[in-house]
């Protein structure tokens, strides 16, 4: 496995200088997000040069928004783009595309699944020759009810797109905080993962016993290690279903920095989830 991070956590930040800090921290890979550091289509093999030109592996690139927003001329011109990205982004070489499903409350569950594998299964056909593979995260979205984003989700999104080139960016700090157990859930889907978000969550009892689970500051993002994971025992799983992809680091731990706060304690976190991961890596 290689070890990266999703670039998110320094959005503040140019390009130049974020690539510069992952290779002089000995990191792998990068996953690049387009809103923070790409912004368009044409600029694509640019960032994509800039991170080789340092020793990097670009393991994906990831563009967030809701694929089924409730309003059809956003979703029109946001899957437009998609498409457009897509295009660029397997000519690049880059063998992951990330985005998010979304929901669109007005509709039924049937709709939302059957339409966004309309959409998947178009792209996946469009990019036929390029052979680019697509991936949701399982960020269960801001009202927590995105669609494809639990073990009954990717049943429901997997049986409409057979194809292995659309997959997961499996991360397992969403499925800790909605009480989804994540090592049964790597188990169901061992052979639709492409990437793996290396985040972890923890738990305050106290806090969920005095606010409840629509209560809010009961659980917080944490980086790898430093919450309720078994992380060799999680890495030992994915490994023996043979996943030999990309660890990405999504630092959101405000312990250290996140969001946008002290660049020191960010980078400082970025290195720790590096050491832990390797260590623990070392071990298996």
């Amino acid at each position: 496995m290689t070890i990266g991070f999703y670039t998110s956590t320094f959005n503040d930040r140019p390009p130049e200088e974020v690539v510069d800090f992952a290779a002089s921290a000995g990191f792998d890979a990068i996953e690049i997000d387009v809103g923070g550091h790409i912004k368009a289509p044409d600029r694509v093999e640019d960032a994509v040069s800039l991170a080789r030109s340092r020793g990097l592996f670009v393991s994906s690139i990831t563009y967030f928004g809701d694929q089924l927003d409730a309003d059809r001329e956003r979703r029109r011109e946001l899957r437009a783009g998609i498409s457009e990205f897509a295009s660029v982004i397997g000519q690049a070489g880059v063998p992951i595309f990330v985005i998010f499903p979304g929901r669109d409350d007005t509709a039924s569950d049937e709709a939302n699944y059957d339409d966004f594998a309309d959409f998947a299964n178009g792209l996946i056909a469009e990019t036929q020759a390029s052979g680019l593979t697509f991936a949701i995260e399982n960020w269960p979205g801001p009202g927590d009810n995105f669609i494809g984003t639990t073990p009954k989700g990717w049943q429901e999104l997997f049986r409409r797109v057979e194809d292995r080139r659309f997959g997961l960016e499996f991360d397992p700090s969403h499925l800790i905080r909605i009480g989804v157990d994540p090592y049964r859930a790597l188990e169901a889907v061992k052979d639709r993962i492409a990437i793996l978000h290396a985040k972890d969550t923890a738990i305050d009892k106290e806090a969920l016993q005095a606010l409840g689970y629509h209560g809010k500051g009961w659980w917080h993002y944490k980086l790898p290690g430093l919450g309720l994971l078994d992380w060799p025992r999680f890495l030992r799983q994915a490994r023996g279903h043979g996943f030999a992809g990309t660890l990405s680091i999504e630092h959101e731990d405000a312990s250290y920095g996140w969001p946008g706060k002290d660049l020191a304690a960010r980078r400082q976190g970025a290195r720790l989830g590096l050491d832990y991961l390797k260590s623990v890596l070392n071990g298996l």
